[in-house]
């Protein structure tokens, strides 16, 4: 067991037992609130454990090969985009026919923003061109971006069809329709903001992320741990926001609904 392992928390079986209280803790709370999740949150916990168990084998093979990283990189993307387009369609889990074309336009603000990003600070000279740098930013945007997706493509078709008078009186006033929709779509995406934001405001004063503590802990200094989460939030702050008014136009164009499957 490391020194650093240990200075975080200590492994072993009473940590075996901690998850599994916590777990099953989560799960009676969202049972007994009525919120329909307390299956969702053993599944959940159940795939993060073996999901886990596998991104270390694999990190272990792939982070020294620069092509193997890429290709390891791309396949993030993919999951995040197939995971972002279950929950605009309705459809979460496994990817369904009805959802494949909603799959391939969430990786646009899935995969677009991060991809892009990673490229230009590795050309740049930012960022190294190893997979120890690449597979780990590139996976802390994916998962921003994907949220963000999620959230605002859910709260932009919610909206919709609680507003869609509002959508048919603006139309009548001349509007197009992709215009009276952008006009109840972009309040709605705006939303999934709140996370990225509040996370970045309060950074320091009420939360301590995790990778400033890791590289505390690893020897870097306090003030490039701070710069290096510093760099991290603004990076989130930017791919959540291409991802939002992405999500907000697909929506008012039409192309994003939920899915529409025969009994």
């Amino acid at each position: 067991m490391s020194d650093v392992s240990d200075a975080i928390i200590h492994i072993g079986p009473r940590l075996a037992v901690a998850l599994v209280l916590l777990t099953a803790l989560a799960a009676v709370v969202n049972h007994l609130s009525g919120s329909g999740m307390a299956t969702a949150t053993v599944r959940a916990v159940l795939r993060a454990i073996l999901q886990l168990g596998v991104l270390a084998l694999v990190v272990t093979v792939v982070i020294d090969v620069l092509w193997a990283s890429i290709l390891f990189v791309l396949v993030m993307a993919a999951v995040a985009a197939c995971t972002s387009a279950g929950r605009v369609t309705g459809r979460p889990g496994v990817i369904r026919p009805e959802t494949m074309h909603a799959a391939v336009l969430c990786l646009i603000p899935v995969g677009a923003p991060t991809l892009v990003i990673v490229a230009l600070l590795v050309a740049t000279g930012v960022l190294p061109m190893t997979g120890l740098a690449i597979i780990p930013t590139a996976g802390i945007m994916f998962g921003a971006a994907m949220n963000t997706t999620s959230l605002a493509g859910k709260h932009c078709l919610d909206s919709l069809a609680e507003r869609h008078g509002e959508v048919e009186a603006a139309m009548s006033l001349g509007f197009l329709i992709r215009e009276a929709r952008l006009e109840i779509c972009r309040p709605a995406a705006a939303t999934a903001l709140i996370p990225a934001l509040d996370q970045t405001r309060s950074v320091g004063l009420v939360t301590i992320p995790g990778s400033f503590v890791g590289m505390v802990l690893g020897g870097a200094s306090p003030a490039a741990a701070a710069a290096m989460q510093l760099f991290v939030l603004i990076a989130l702050l930017a791919v959540s926001a291409i991802a939002s008014a992405l999500t907000a136009e697909f929506v008012a164009r039409g192309l994003l609904a939920r899915a529409v499957v025969a009994a």
